[in-house]
């Protein structure tokens, strides 16, 4: 048995319905609308503290390329290096999640697993993530990615979800996740706004500090379920709202990657002289990265590093 929580980059249509809900209902609605706190409530679980090992699972044709933009990214989680606004600096904020104590959740590259073949075919059910899943083993503090090619379709990928995490049961459970390539079948869903949303405004799309709009938007997705995974990889931890379906740290704050975001607006980052691409933190080897914002628990609010 496995438990799974599903998070999707929301597009701006339905973030555009919850303002709109806001903001034409009467002055006194929309002020005990606006109040309403947000909160991820500690469930008294256990967090993934401590060296947490991150095992990939490739499944399809990434080429190398790709497969160094997520790499890259995993290992600047890890690094103090870059200079500021940095990846780091972004993931520290999952320090301030604790049960009892402030610690780290550091993670680590573990192992990667190349499935070139589509051995499993080009359609897989949830049952068949885990699958690929277990292949990165069951230690504890581990998580096993599988990273899904633009080729490849899942359950619920581009209705509900661009990525998702869940848990194994038993006395050998193992947390996992699981990210797809949006770029054939949802850009304008799972890898906004490096493309013009599927629905609603239809603002120019940033360009993707890597030059991949797929592999890019699969960054924000794998911190989103990162960021989940540490924070609560049981469905016991940190999370407001039905365990079944959480606001959790990274998807409590969905569409907003800089400061003065709104509905259909990323909100003002960087942007690279060169290559005109939209970026908010630097990782190892020159790389750059746009993140979504955390929600902070010292602060009770999503935040952004630029």
């Amino acid at each position: 048995m496995t438990s799974n929580y599903y998070f999707a980059t929301v597009s701006p249509t339905l973030l555009s319905l919850f303002f709109l809900f806001i903001f034409t209902t009467s002055p006194s609605t929309a002020a005990l609308v606006a109040q309403q706190p947000l909160l991820l409530k500690y469930h008294n679980g256990t967090l993934l503290k401590g060296n947490v090992t991150v095992n990939l699972i490739w499944y399809g044709k990434f080429t190398p390329i790709q497969r160094s933009i997520i790499v890259d990214f995993l290992q600047s989680l890890n690094s103090a290096t870059p200079p500021k606004p940095s990846v780091f600096t972004w993931w520290k904020t999952t320090e301030k999640y604790n049960s009892g104590g402030v610690g780290a959740s550091t993670l680590v590259l573990g192992k990667q697993f190349l499935d070139e073949a589509y051995s499993l075919g080009k359609a897989l059910k949830n049952s068949q993530i885990v699958y690929l899943a277990a292949k990165g083993g069951h230690a504890q503090r581990t998580v096993n990615v599988v990273l899904t090619a633009e080729d490849v379709a899942v359950d619920g990928f581009c209705r509900s979800r661009c990525g998702s995490h869940g848990a194994t049961r038993g006395a050998a459970r193992f947390a996992y996740a699981w990210v797809g390539n949006s770029a054939a079948f949802c850009p304008g869903y799972c890898a906004w706004p490096f493309h013009q949303p599927a629905y609603g405004p239809q603002s120019p799309p940033l360009v993707a500090p890597n030059g991949d709009v797929g592999v890019d938007g699969m960054v924000i997705n794998l911190a989103t379920v990162l960021a989940g995974t540490v924070t609560n990889p049981f469905r016991n931890g940190y999370f407001q709202g039905s365990a079944a379906a959480p606001l959790e740290a990274v998807s409590a704050c969905t569409g907003v990657f800089g400061s003065g975001a709104y509905p259909g607006y990323p909100g003002s980052v960087l942007v690279d002289k060169s290559t005109g691409a939209s970026y908010n933190a630097q990782g190892v080897n020159g790389r750059k990265y746009l993140l979504p914002a955390m929600w902070d628990p010292k602060t009770s609010q999503c935040t952004t590093i630029v």
